[in-house]
């Protein structure tokens, strides 16, 4: 696995070019195209469908402890590939190398989770009422599994979906990020190698819109997971609530990150920066909106700047790095357009702002302030690496802000109150409240959000209970 190779696709247990075609793949570094992907054509997609109803036949049967040791064989692969799978996710995405390599290592221990929760699914006994009867409650797969992952974290979302399903006797038709198509399907390439029957795991790529409008409706799928954006995420739901099948959806979030006048100040922005930068800023549970105390509203300010001002940008291979490119043009025009509607109406360019250089896709690390409400950066996500920092005046104008939107995925809090930890634990709306630590998206911990953020779970055990029917069978003996 040398240098950035061709991708294709994963069907019925073979890796074969597609019949619709290539899509190339860019360095957002350089601009420059490094590969192609194999686009699949409607045919290709049958086959696929094809596949997963048979794997699913033979995959539902395999014992939980046998489908539990398949799965950490592929965990312990993708570990030992795990330096040439770093290198190109960061050729195809962007991230610092480190970020890679951590994002492979998640990876892999989120395989061994799931693995492990595999020998887990329990059902249960109900107390009849009467003594000739028994009342047993069953977990069943639900059936083939059309998940579809974005290009933010090319393994660390897809592998949520895969590991899930395939703890739980599911197949599954992965539908691959096509602008960092390469390092998932090293993922894919992990579970194959370690004795994945053929079928159960199937990878293709293509244009969204139209891989979804033929999977979605199609009887063979049974359960749709979606990671990606709010606006698509509610055109699938429309889609498979029409068709009546499950879906678990992990949508955009806004989240805010409210510092008051008792934190730690020093951890509040070091920890903030570190989140906020990561990836880009391209990252779903990204704090966007930092609400800060007026008391202490200058030092953290200064801090974040200085924070911001220290980061290194570059390619993410260049030793030192600590901030790659964002992951295409458009994200670097995102950037300008929000940043330049700030500023018209009023706010402050506190650092960065601006594009950088005149090849790839760097921008500044930036932080706005003074940002007015009306300000589109304060009501879409930026999805970039930009913080909105205001202040706050008292808790109840704090909680008013972080629950104006309609997202709820995420929300950050620093407090060395534990009254005021209380309150935010019950006053904020989102699906996951991290408070004097990030302690997001862990294998064992539920990931997910509410509102427009979307529903379902993405991790710890209440993942598993999408991919599960629950049966009740009832017996007179």
């Amino acid at each position: 696995m040398s240098g950035y190779p061709d991708t294709q696709l994963y069907i019925n247990g073979l890796w074969r070019d597609g019949s619709n075609a290539h899509l190339s793949i860019v360095n957002p570094a350089s601009g420059e195209v490094i590969g192609l992907v194999s686009k699949a054509s409607e045919s290709d997609l049958d086959e696929a469908l094809a596949a997963a109803a048979a794997g699913f036949q033979q995959w539902r049967r395999v014992s939980a402890f046998e489908r539990s040791k398949v799965m950490r064989q592929a965990a312990e692969i993708l570990r030992d590939r795990s330096a040439a799978i770093s290198i190109m996710m960061t050729l195809e995405q962007g991230k610092p190398l480190a970020e890679s390599k951590a994002e492979t290592a998640g990876a892999a221990d989120t395989i061994d989770w799931f693995a492990e929760e595999a020998r887990r699914a329990y059902g249960r006994l109900v107390p009849p009422r009467a003594t000739n009867i028994r009342q047993m409650v069953v977990k069943e797969p639900v059936g083939p599994v059309a998940a579809f992952s974005p290009w933010n974290f090319p393994l660390n979302q897809a592998v949520r979906k895969v590991s899930a399903a395939l703890a739980a006797g599911c197949s599954i038709i992965l539908k691959g990020p096509e602008e960092t198509p390469a390092s998932c399907a090293e993922l894919v390439r992990a579970f194959a190698d370690a004795g994945l029957p053929a079928g159960v795991l199937n990878l293709v790529f293509g244009i969204p819109a139209d891989v979804s409008n033929h999977l979605l409706p199609h009887p063979v799928i049974r359960k749709i997971s979606f990671t990606g954006s709010t606006v698509v995420g509610k055109q699938l739901a429309s889609l498979a609530g029409a068709h009546m099948k499950r879906v678990t959806m992990e949508l955009g979030g806004h989240a805010p990150a409210l510092v008051f006048e008792d934190a730690d100040i020093d951890l509040a922005v070091r920890l903030l920066a570190g989140a906020k930068f990561r990836n880009a800023g391209q990252v779903c549970v990204a704090p966007t909106r930092f609400l800060i105390q007026e008391r202490v509203f200058e030092k953290f300010l200064d801090g974040l700047v200085k924070a911001a001002e220290a980061i290194i940008v570059g390619d993410g291979l260049r030793d030192g790095v600590t901030m790659g490119p964002l992951a295409n043009p458009r994200r670097v025009e995102a950037m300008e357009s929000l940043t330049a509607d700030a500023v018209m109406r009023g706010a402050r360019i506190a650092t960065g702002g601006k594009r950088i250089g005149n090849f790839g896709n760097f921008f500044q690390p930036t932080v706005l302030t003074d940002v007015p409400q009306d300000a589109r950066v304060l009501n879409e996500e930026p999805f970039g690496p930009m913080a909105i920092v205001n202040a706050f005046s008292d808790y109840s104008s704090a909680i008013a802000e972080a629950n104006r939107l309609p997202y709820g995925l995420a929300a950050y809090a620093y407090t060395t109150c534990a009254k005021t930890s209380a309150n935010l634990a019950r006053d904020i709306e989102s699906g996951m409240l991290s408070i004097n630590h990030h302690g997001l998206a862990l294998p064992e911990v539920p990931f997910g959000g509410i509102k427009d953020s979307g529903y379902g779970s993405e991790g710890g055990m209440e993942a598993m209970e999408g991919y599960f029917n629950t049966k009740l069978v009832t017996e007179a003996t």
